[in-house]
């Protein structure tokens, strides 16, 4: 990305650089955080307050192994809702993508209106799930889902360049 349009965005290179350090290690020190992007430590600390209240970065997870936590079972599942209106919207979205199985949900366009990524006990778990928890909602008319048999983590955030 041309530094043009860097500036458009409001990201400068110590932006940059900021955001390049905390993609590889979300808990780096803040002292160690300005050394890498040669500002004081005072000014790092503003420089990162002020990407997350401008929504730059939306936050710092954990990345938990579900397994180790007693959902060894992942799955995608695709959903279709009854009609794509703002009613049925609104009435799934602030029902089953914030179940503790879901780990992230997908709003999306093509067949599906949304893909949730859940994560759960076992096979039987995932179907009572689907069963009592997705296909009853009111909100949805169908259902597909796929089991995952692993996944390969992709970059971490997108970062212009």
């Amino acid at each position: 990305m041309s530094k043009d349009l860097r500036s458009a965005l409001g990201l400068d290179d110590v932006d940059q650089t900021l955001l390049a350090a905390l993609i590889e290690d979300g808990r780096l020190a803040n002292n160690r955080l300005a050394a890498r992007a040669g500002v004081a430590a005072s000014t790092a600390l503003l420089r990162v307050r002020q990407l997350i209240d401008r929504g730059v970065i939306r936050g710092v997870h954990a990345d938990i192994a579900p397994g180790a936590v007693g959902r060894p079972v992942e799955a995608i599942v695709a959903i279709r809702l009854r009609a794509h209106d703002r009613r049925h919207i609104d009435a799934f979205t602030t029902t089953v993508p914030r179940l503790p199985e879901v780990l992230q949900s997908f709003h999306v366009a093509g067949d599906d209106d949304y893909l949730l990524h859940v994560a759960v006990p076992s096979a039987a778990y995932l179907r009572d799930w689907i069963l009592d928890q997705v296909t009853t909602h009111p909100a949805v008319a169908h259902s597909r889902t796929s089991l995952v048999f692993g996944h390969e983590p992709g970059h971490p955030g997108p970062l212009p360049t």
